[in-house]
C-alpha cells in the first residue's frame, strides 16, 4: 500500500504528521518513537512572539543596567542563567531533532503582530528546519480597526517572514473571516506554500473559588474535524497550495475523510495526548485495511476525491447539508 504524499514540496512516507505540542515534542525520544509509529514528519512546539520579545528586553536592560556607574560596566555581560528557556534552546533542539531522525522537522513561530520577531525565521531555517509553521493567533479586540485591517496584519506577517527564508512557510489561521475564500486566496498570493486549517483558539475559563481566569485545556473532539474538513474540500483545486488538515483527528477513517476532502497531509495531537504515540500505527493500520477493502492503491488516488469540484452538486458543502441536518434531527425523547 502506497501511503506516500507530497507536502510543501517535500516528499512524507505518511499523510500522518505529529502536530506541535510541547508534551510530545520536547523530548528527542518521543521524536524516535513518532518516526517507529509511522509519521511522516513532526511538527515541533512554537516559540512565542511574547517570549522572543520578552528576551530581548531583557537582555537590553542587563546590557544598560548599571552603564553610568563607573567605566568598566560598559564591558559587562550578563551571565546566561539569568535568562529563562527560550529561543536559543529552541534551536538547538531543530538540530538535536534532525540529528535524530530521518522524518522533516517543522518548527513553528507563533504570533500576531508585524514585528522584529519574525526575523527570527532566518534563524530556524539555518538550524536545520524543512519547513516553518507561522501559527497567526490574534483576538482582536480593538473596536476601531476593520476587518480590512486585521486581515492585512496577517498578510504582512506572511510576506515578512517570506522574505526572510527560502524553506517552505504554511501558515496556521483561524475560520473567523468573514470571507475565508478569499483570504485563503490573498494569504497564496503573499507568498504561503501551505496552508494550516485550522487553528484552535483555547478559550479561558473562570475558576468561581479563586475568582481568577484560568487556563483549562479541553483536547478537540471528533466533532472539531467537521469545518477543516469543509474548507478544505471547498479550496481544494481553486488555489495552488498544499493543506495540512488539523483538529479532531482521532481515527484513521477521519485521516480518510480528510484526505478525500483535498488534504496533502494531518496533524495529529489529541489522540497521542489521549492514548500515546503508538496511537499513530493504529490510525495508519485503520486506513491501510479500508483502503485494501475499498481496492485503493495509494493515498494519491484518493485525494480530494470528494471535494467540492468533484462533487455532482457544489452546494453540498454550502447550504444543503445545514438544512438536511436541521430538517432531519429527531430527538431522543419527544417534545412537550
Amino acid at each position: 500500500m502506497d501511503l506516500t504524499t507530497t507536502y510543501l514540496g517535500l516528499n512524507l512516507r505518511s499523510p500522518l504528521v505529529v502536530g506541535a505540542a510541547a508534551p510530545l515534542t520536547e523530548d528527542l525520544d518521543n521524536l524516535k518513537r513518532m518516526e517507529e509509529a509511522g509519521a511522516g514528519a513532526i511538527a515541533l512546539h512554537s516559540l512565542f512572539e511574547e517570549q522572543i520579545r520578552e528576551e530581548r528586553l531583557e537582555l537590553h536592560h542587563h546590557l544598560e543596567y548599571g552603564t553610568q556607574s563607573f567605566a568598566e560596566a560598559l564591558s559587562y555581560f550578563p551571565e546566561p542563567d539569568i535568562f529563562h528557556v527560550g529561543s536559543s534552546e529552541y534551536l538547538e533542539h531543530i538540530q538535536r531533532a534532525k540529528s535524530s531522525v530521518n522524518i522533516p522537522i517543522f518548527a513553528s513561530l507563533n504570533g500576531s503582530t508585524v514585528g522584529g520577531w519574525t526575523h527570527y525565521a532566518k534563524e530556524i531555517e539555518e538550524a536545520g528546519a524543512d519547513a516553518l509553521e507561522c501559527n497567526i493567533y490574534n483576538i482582536p479586540t480593538d473596536m476601531e480597526k476593520t476587518s480590512a485591517e486585521v486581515e492585512q496584519v496577517y498578510l504582512d506577517i506572511v510576506k515578512a517572514i517570506k522574505s526572510e527564508i527560502k524553506i517552505p512557510v504554511a501558515v496556521k489561521i483561524s475560520p473567523h473571516f468573514s470571507n475565508m475564500a478569499n483570504m485563503a486566496k490573498r494569504l497564496v498570493d503573499s507568498g504561503a506554500d501551505g496552508l494550516i486549517l485550522f487553528n484552535s483558539f483555547y478559550q479561558p475559563d473562570i475558576d468561581i473559588d479563586e475568582l481568577t481566569v484560568t487556563s483549562n485545556l479541553l483536547l478537540n473532539s471528533p466533532q472539531a474535524m467537521r469545518l477543516p474538513m469543509r474548507w478544505i474540500a471547498i479550496l481544494y483545486g481553486r488555489l495552488q497550495v498544499d493543506f495540512m488538515a488539523t483538529g479532531g483527528i482521532q481515527h484513521g477513517h477521519d485521516a480518510l475523510k480528510m484526505l478525500m476532502a483535498g488534504a496533502n497531509a494531518m496533524e495529529i495531537v489529541g489522540a497521542l495526548l489521549r492514548h500515546g504515540i503508538h496511537h499513530l500505527k493504529d490510525i495508519e493500520t485503520e486506513m491501510v485495511h479500508w483502503m485494501e477493502e475499498n481496492e485503493y492503491h495509494s493515498v494519491k488516488q484518493m485525494q480530494g476525491s470528494m471535494s467540492q469540484i468533484n462533487c455532482a452538486d457544489e452546494s453540498q458543502f454550502e447550504r444543503v447539508q445545514y438544512m438536511k441536518a436541521v430538517q432531519s434531527y429527531k430527538p431522543a425523547h419527544s417534545i412537550v
